[in-house]
């Protein structure tokens, strides 16, 4: 990732940058499974989106879940249609890096992505996440339906209250939202530590557990 300081407040839509209005391209497959990336959500299946810090590692927690049949990363929660990773890191798209998860609720359902989004990230550190720091990094879940909504804020409260029983300072700052535009990251973020193994890891939790969910 871009390791410069970056800006810690939100850009309004004026202030945006304009973007454009073509797709930026991206990987036709995923690299680990060889699914098609932009596939639709299969019959039965949910989609959900989660933003906990870089893409990289995040992605990687995610498809390594039992019953998620797909995952790719993106932007989402901005103002600037199409931008690029280099635009997104200039904290003026107003977009969060995210990780779109297409999901078998027959064998985890959201609850159980809720708690391996709250384990694995420290949702009270408002714009970063460690050593990461912009707009592109703050804690954010884009609801596909009233259901998952209820069931995000529910868990964050309780999720909070562990937190403070456990003396972890801070409220929990995640936004929660419904999923409004969608943009797919470059071909290289795609999967990216499958293809580079070695390559940086920012994810890491508070150490508490989440109290409500599936234990995945």
């Amino acid at each position: 990732m871009l390791f410069t300081r970056k800006p810690v407040a939100m850009p309004t839509p004026d202030t945006a940058l304009k973007g454009r209005t073509a797709p930026i391209p991206t990987a036709e497959t995923h690299f680990v499974n060889g699914r098609d990336l932009m596939s639709g959500v299969p019959a039965g299946f949910e989609r959900a989106i989660f933003g906990l810090g870089c893409f990289w590692g995040a992605e990687r927690k995610f498809w390594q879940q039992d019953g998620v049949w797909l995952t790719r990363v993106g932007y989402a929660g901005g103002y600037t249609p199409n931008p690029t990773y280099e635009e997104v890191c200039t904290g003026q798209t107003g977009h969060t890096e995210v990780v779109d998860v297409i999901f078998d609720p027959a064998v985890i359902n959201f609850e159980g992505l809720m708690k391996v989004f709250l384990e694995n990230h420290d949702p009270t550190q408002g714009m970063r996440q460690g050593n990461d720091i912009g707009t592109q990094y703050r804690s954010a879940v884009y609801t596909t339906s009233d259901a998952q909504a209820d069931t995000a804020r529910r868990m964050i409260a309780a999720y909070e209250a562990s937190l403070a029983k456990a003396g972890h300072a801070g409220k929990i700052t995640t936004e929660v939202a419904p999923l409004d535009k969608l943009y797919f990251a470059e071909d290289y973020h795609q999967q990216y530590l499958a293809k580079n193994p070695a390559g940086y890891c920012g994810l890491g939790g508070t150490g508490v557990s989440c109290p409500v969910g599936l234990s995945v």
